[in-house]
Parts: C-alpha cells; structure tokens; sequence
C-alpha cells in the first residue's frame, strides 16, 4: 500500500544541533569515563565520530564543522590529561578534528543522498496517453 506523497525532512536548525552535540558529546565522555573505557581514547574518538554522523544526517553542511569542533572540546576536555582544561597535542588533535569533521559531512552528505533519491523515486512520469 502507498502512503502517499511524503515530503523530504527539513534539516534541523543549526544551533540545536550545536545544542545537541555539546550535550550529547559531553554525557557520552562522561559515561565512557564512568565505564571505565576513556583510557582508550581511539574507543571515544569513534564514539563521538559515530555521534557526529549521526547529527550529520540530521543537519545543515553549515553546521559540520561546529559539530566536530563541539565533539573535539568534548574530548580533549574530558577525555585526555589534564582533565578539565583544553590543550593542543600538535601530532593528535588535527587528526581527530578531521576525523570528527569528515564523519559529521559524511553524514550529512549520506542523508542528502538518501533523501534526493526517496524524492526521486516518489516522481511518477507523465503520461500523455491519459
């Protein structure tokens, strides 16, 4: 059964996915470091890639770096020594920042995709003979 004419989801504002990155970001490093897993920072780092892909799809390209930077602060932050201060590691941080980036405009470009060709297949062509 057809359902009918469904229209393709309007990306979410970027400042509530700003919103949600932060506060997702920020309880997932935190239950991470309550499991017991934050020692491995590679574990986190595709936590919260994972986490960024998935606000990709839900989002603007606008909001791709400002995601990655939120999900970065969050990490560096929270999952690295010194806790509680933001530092630079000039042979780790540009590498997650790109990580965390590619993975938010992966997502995002993924769910562009996906919704172009749902749209494209609800099309139906013009028929002359009726």
């Amino acid at each position: 059964m057809s359902r009918g004419v469904r229209q393709v989801p309007d990306p979410w504002a970027t400042p509530l996915i700003w919103t949600v990155a932060y506060a997702a970001a920020f309880v997932l490093v935190i239950l991470l470091d309550v499991c017991g897993m934050l020692d491995r920072t590679g574990f986190a780092l595709v936590t919260l890639s994972l986490l960024a892909a998935l606000l990709g799809s839900r989002g603007r390209f606008a909001a791709a770096p400002g995601t990655a930077l939120l999900c970065w602060i969050c990490l560096n932050v929270l999952g690295t020594e010194p806790a509680g201060e933001l530092s630079w590691a000039g042979h780790r941080d540009p590498g997650w920042m790109a990580c965390l980036l590619c993975a938010t405009i992966l997502g995002t470009a993924t769910a562009r995709v996906v919704h172009a060709r749902a749209a494209y297949r609800r099309i139906t062509p013009f028929d002359e003979a009726s």
